[in-house]
Parts: C-alpha cells; sequence; structure tokens
C-alpha cells in the first residue's frame, strides 16, 4: 500500500485517503482530509475577519450524528435519509428538511408532472399534451382509451407516443420485442373462435384454424 506524509499532522496516510489534487504529479494533496478540512477553516475565518465578519464556531459533533446545514439541528445518523453519493451512506439534509428541499424544487420546475416528465423522459409537460392532442386524445395503440402514460424506447430512450395503461403495460411485458408480439398474434388468430354476423342478430362461429385443419384432414 502507498502512503505519504500530511505536511500537517506529520501522519503517514494511505494515498488513497489523501484529497485528489490534479495539479500534483502523484493526483492527491499534501495534507490529509481532516487537517485540509482545519486548513479551509482557517482560511474562511481569515477572509471574513478580513470583511469585518464574524464567524460563528459551532461545538464538535459526538459520533454518530450530523448537522443539518438547513435546521442547524444535531440529529442522529438515522434521522438523515441515505444516499449512495455521500461517503458516509446518509444525505446532508435531515429528513424534514430534505423532503422541503424536494417539494420546493418540484415546485420550481413546474409542478410534479412537470418535474416527473423532464426528469425521466426529457419532455415538457406542454409537449405531452401537444402528442395527446396530435393523437386525438387516444391510446396510439388501441385508438380506444384516454392516452395518459408516455411510451418511450427503453434501449435508447427516445419518446414514442402517449398510450393507455393497459397499451403501455403490454408493450412493458412483451419488453418491445416485436417477434414476441407477432407470435402472440398468430397464437391468438390460430386458438380464438371467430363470430360472423349471418343475420341481425344472429352469429356463426368459427372454429379455430388447428381444429378446422383436422376437419379437412379426417373428411379426406
Amino acid at each position: 500500500m502507498i502512503e505519504e506524509f500530511c505536511f500537517a499532522c506529520l501522519r503517514l496516510i494511505p494515498l488513497s485517503d489523501l484529497p485528489v489534487a490534479v495539479s500534483r504529479s502523484d493526483g492527491r494533496g499534501s495534507y490529509c482530509r481532516s487537517c485540509m478540512k482545519e486548513r479551509s477553516k482557517a482560511s474562511y475565518r481569515k477572509r471574513m475577519e478580513r470583511q469585518g465578519k464574524t464567524v460563528r464556531e459551532l461545538p464538535p459533533l459526538s459520533s454518530g450524528t450530523r448537522r443539518c446545514p438547513d435546521c442547524v439541528q444535531v440529529l442522529p445518523l438515522e434521522d438523515f435519509p441515505r444516499s449512495k453519493n455521500q461517503r458516509s451512506g446518509r444525505d446532508g439534509y435531515c429528513k424534514p428538511c430534505h423532503s422541503a428541499r424536494g417539494k420546493a424544487n418540484i415546485a420550481a420546475r413546474g409542478g410534479s408532472r412537470q418535474y416527473h416528465l423532464v426528469a425521466r423522459y426529457g419532455i415538457t409537460a406542454a409537449e405531452a399534451d401537444a402528442m395527446v392532442e396530435e393523437q386525438g386524445g387516444l391510446c396510439a395503440v388501441c385508438h380506444e382509451r384516454p392516452a395518459a402514460h408516455v411510451d418511450h424506447d427503453h434501449t435508447f430512450g427516445n419518446v414514442r407516443g402517449v398510450l393507455c395503461f393497459t397499451c403501455n403495460g403490454g408493450l412493458g411485458q412483451f419488453q418491445d420485442r416485436t417477434d414476441i408480439l407477432r407470435n402472440a398474434i398468430d397464437y391468438l388468430e390460430r386458438t380464438t373462435w371467430q363470430r360472423t354476423l349471418v343475420t341481425p342478430g344472429v352469429y356463426r362461429l368459427t372454429s379455430p384454424r388447428p381444429a378446422a385443419a383436422r376437419s379437412a384432414t379426417s373428411s379426406a
């Protein structure tokens, strides 16, 4: 394991535990993370003092706790949402503040529907409404039920149309595979009895093709 001295505390530190510094040849800083943090705080205090401002000194945190920057409460780590993007595995804001920030972010982007469409499909609510209007308000597949669910290509992510709940779920279950869909159509045509109108109110049932084929073979 490669180690380097921290120039502040003079301890040997694993190279991987030193902060990233692109300007250095080894790609790592000269100070360990704790010393780098203290130096940054000291530098900040000096800048504020030159501006005539006073930096509030916060009391140190006990193990297993964190201070929320918004409400400034010191809370157990369990009171912070889980986050894969943080080294500690927890978000920087407590759960109530995290929720409030999320709601404010959604409101700033025009509401939950707008936020969801932009985040997931890359289209605005106005663009989705224009697609529904172009489809006559009906599902782009069955043309029977109202269009309510945006459909997109699961390989490339581009939006294809707006479907009803049933057709959107059906395409998802068939994994967008046209070969399986063709097999399903062939299966239905081979196994489903057909109803033909003879006279008003009178229908003739026609057997599926396999049964018809067997009947033709037996009569021969």
